[in-house]
Order: C-alpha cells, then structure tokens, then sequence
C-alpha cells in the first residue's frame, strides 16, 4: 500500500523584539491546538505556559531558543503564530458595567453586551521610551542587563526581598568600568549579591526599573455600547486577553 501524502505547510519570518533575531516558524496543526484546547481548561496558569511552550518548541523551526526567550517574546511569537493558524482576528466579549437609572429610578448595572474585533497580527510588545537595559551607576560604572526567561521570571511571583534579589543577580549580563567589562557568568553568585547589595537605594530603584518598564503585550481598545452608549478606553495587557 502506497503512503499517504504529506500535506504542505506554509512557514514565516518575524523578528524579535529584544534581539532583532529572525524566527522561521510555520503556524500550529490539529495536534498543536489540541494541546493547547486542554490547556485552556485548565486553572493552572502553570499548565497554559507549559502548552504554549511545547507548541511554540513544535511551530519554530529555527531563531529562537524557547526556553531562554523573555516572556513577552514568548506571548509575541504565539500570537503570531495564532494568526497564521486559525485567523488574525479574535472577537473579544466585554459586559457593560456602567450604572444607569432603571424604569423605577433605582440605580442597576447596564448589562450590554459588545464585542470588540482585534487584529492579533498586529500586537507586538509595547516598548516604553524611557526603557533601557544599560543602567549608570557612577560616571565610570554601570550594569547591563539581560531579559529573564520564563523561567527565570516566575521568581517575579514572590514579593520576598530574598526573591527579588535573586532575580536581579540571574539577570545581570555585565557590570563595567572604565577600565573592562565583568561578565556576570564569570563572577560567583555571592559576588553578584555583594556588588547590589553595595548599591544605594537611588541606583537600585534604577535597576528595578528595568523590570518594571520591560516590553509587554498591550493594546488599548475603544469601548461603546450601544445599549446605554457608554464609551471608555480599555487597556489590555497580556496574550491571553486576545483570545475571543
């Protein structure tokens, strides 16, 4: 018996936020969608990065190192990829929650109904003016950092000093002067604590703004309705939000 034939994928190139660096990718199959069906039923925020993760290891081709990529860039290929495989425009559904006069003159939530149309393709991380990953401490010395990865940015989760030391240090990429450049994969973990530990309060504050301005998905989104034609800007951050 003859082999069945192998269908024809189409691929695509996209550069990357943070690097500049062109991924060749082709967009999610049946298989891949399954796997991130399932874990969209899921609760777990853990299980739906763990899907997005294995389905963007599936759909890239070559480029990118899913594992050492910044999150945002991880959110900015899959909905790319999303766009390329099942359309580039996702319907968003939004209830109405302005208050208004009811027929007795009692004061209810509206209640209306709009659904807003996105294009997906056209989301890329929102990078703000004042970022930068290249922080002066003095006129002769300063630190350059590096995106934290996934895995690097769950430590993000936990607001303890400890945690957020240890996310600064694994994300440090080097510390100059003027006389050379120090490589933080050459100097100790202990090193590294003792070089922010040393730091005054201002020039941390700059460190940790780098966190605090990275890239992210944004998008702001005119909202009407057409019930009671209330109208706001609504601000919406993350990948998942783009999903209808």
């Amino acid at each position: 018996m003859a082999a069945l034939p192998k269908l024809d994928v189409p691929t695509y190139e996209l550069d990357l936020v943070s690097t500049g660096a062109k991924v060749k990718y082709r967009p999610f199959l049946v298989k891949e969608q399954k796997i991130f069906l399932m874990a969209a039923e899921s609760d777990d925020p853990a299980d739906m990065i763990s899907a997005i993760k294995q389905v963007l290891n599936n759909c890239i081709i070559s480029g990118a190192d899913v594992d050492s990529l910044p999150t945002f860039e991880l959110e900015y290929l899959f909905l790319q990829i999303r766009a390329k495989s099942v359309g580039e425009i996702s319907t968003l559904h939004y209830t109405c929650n302005n208050k208004v006069k009811g027929e007795n003159g009692e004061e209810k939530v509206c209640g209306g109904q709009v659904k807003i149309e996105v294009d997906v393709s056209k989301i890329a991380p929102e990078i703000l003016p004042e970022h930068t990953n290249k922080i002066a401490i003095s006129d002769k010395m300063g630190v350059v950092m590096k995106y934290p990865s996934f895995n690097v940015f769950k430590k993000m989760d936990s607001k303890s000093d400890l945690a957020i030391l240890d996310l600064i240090v694994s994300c440090i990429d080097y510390i100059y002067d003027d006389d050379q450049i120090y490589y933080a994969k050459d100097a100790s973990k202990a090193e590294l604590n003792e070089f922010i530990e040393s730091l005054q309060p201002s020039d941390f504050a700059k460190i940790q703004n780098f966190f605090k301005t990275m890239p992210k998905i944004h998008k702001s989104l005119d909202f009407k309705c057409k019930k009671c034609g209330y109208e706001e800007v609504i601000e919406v951050e993350g990948f998942q939000n783009f999903f209808g």
